[in-house]
């Protein structure tokens, strides 16, 4: 008999024990917090007095309750932060009024601690979780590295092209928001376009609202878990390609991203989403498609795999 207690969140140490008259060694090895184990490969479940190989609904059963055990990782706390990692002066301007109304925090009484903690800005025990560092944190990428977006902007229709314009915005999301808006707000080029009869109107080669759907998206949709690579922009003079490390999650996969939604980080999109950023209710695809057509734009060209996603938005007619 081989004993693995690493396979265990529980295993005790061995303890003498007699049977019919006679030491032997007791070693109990409770169920694992992250099943299925397998070992060799092979996932092993143990009903009643029997032990037997798991079958295909033994396995399902198994992952539910390891997923019913595990936190998003958006709201796991980060043990090396501190609350002093976070912008507690944009938590209270900016984060708070959005979620809570000055009666019922002057009601309340809670202290910024328990506000921190009721929002899953921080855990129960004070520790500032992935999504407070992201949303407030002064130096996110300190702890979560890939959390920066990285712009570039060619002169020309290929990566060899001349860079006119290259920034990494380092900040929580907001800050980023924000500094990214300015960004391509000055790359957008406007000329006068025919609205009918003798009306012309200022048309932007790319629509503000287009850009900003697809660049937050990729901002609260990507992987921060397993991937270091930041969002990346590149725009081309005859497009722009938005990358979000990390590809479709849950229930979305590559036949069905268009329609089928789910939620890598479903706390942070769901804050970015009351804070007025984006959309959180299946909406964005329609939402840009919409604002390309408006603005005389081809459709928006999208590329999924396993490990990213990247959106390809081309210039107005």
């Amino acid at each position: 008999m081989t004993v693995r207690p690493q396979c265990s969140s529980s295993s005790s140490l061995p303890k003498i024990a007699k049977f019919k008259g006679k030491d032997i060694i007791r070693i109990h090895v409770g169920a694992s917090s992250t099943p299925p184990v397998r070992l060799d490969g092979t996932i092993w479940v143990r009903p009643g007095p029997t032990t037997r190989r798991a079958t295909r609904e033994d396995e399902r059963v198994l992952t539910e309750k390891r997923r019913s055990i595990d936190l998003p990782f958006d709201v796991r706390p980060q043990e090396a932060a501190l609350t002093e990692d976070l912008d507690l002066n944009l938590f209270q301007s900016t984060i708070l009024p959005a979620f809570v109304s000055p009666e019922t925090v002057a009601e309340n009484g809670r202290s910024v601690e328990q506000q921190l903690s009721s929002l899953k800005i921080s855990s129960p025990t004070g520790l500032p979780t992935v999504m407070g560092l992201l949303l407030i944190g002064i130096n996110p990428t300190e702890f979560i590295p890939g959390g920066y977006l990285q712009f570039v902007r060619y002169n020309g229709n290929g990566v060899e092209s001349p860079v006119a314009d290259a920034q990494e915005l380092r900040s929580n999301v907001i800050n980023i928001a924000d500094r990214l808006q300015n960004v391509l707000r000055g790359h957008l080029h406007t000329s006068l376009a025919s609205a009918g009869g003798f009306r012309d109107e200022d048309r932007p080669d790319y629509p503000l609202e287009a850009l900003r759907e697809v660049c937050m998206n990729a901002i609260i949709h990507r992987n921060y878990e397993l991937s270091y690579a930041p969002v990346r922009i590149a725009w081309f003079n005859d497009r722009i390609e938005v990358t979000n490390p990390g590809g479709p999650f849950g229930q979305v996969n590559s036949e069905n991203y268009d329609r089928v939604n789910d939620y890598r980080n479903p706390s942070l999109a769901g804050a970015m989403k009351d804070l007025g950023y984006v959309n959180r209710f299946g909406r964005g695809i329609g939402r840009v498609r919409s604002a390309l057509q408006a603005n005389g734009n081809p459709p928006p060209e999208f590329i999924v795999d396993d490990s990213s996603w990247t959106v390809t938005l081309r210039g107005s007619k």
